[in-house]
């Protein structure tokens, strides 16, 4: 299998992850999914009023820079730790 198909396989399992997964982590998997899929941040940052997309700009933001390769990576091993996390405290 190659990275992409196992990337592809990885986002669905992260639709998968329980509720109590933190914003933390789901903002850190949306920024490397982005930064995956799409590569570098396109767009400018939202206002101050608009928290909820704001934070996902900046959790892209943090991982400008990476290849889309290591970000498809990165994003499998967090993948693959919250779902770890998850199953050891049912």
């Amino acid at each position: 299998m190659g990275l992409k198909e196992e990337f592809e396989e990885h986002a669905e399992k992260a639709k998968t992850l329980p509720e109590s997964t933190s914003n933390e982590n789901k903002l850190i998997l949306y920024g490397l999914y982005k930064q995956a899929t799409v590569g570098n941040v396109n767009t400018s940052r939202p206002g101050i009023f608009n928290m909820k997309d704001r934070a996902k700009w900046d959790a892209w933001k943090a991982v400008e820079g990476k290849s889309q390769e290591e970000a498809m990576s990165d994003y499998i091993t967090k993948v693959k730790q919250l779902l770890e996390e998850a199953s050891a405290s049912c």
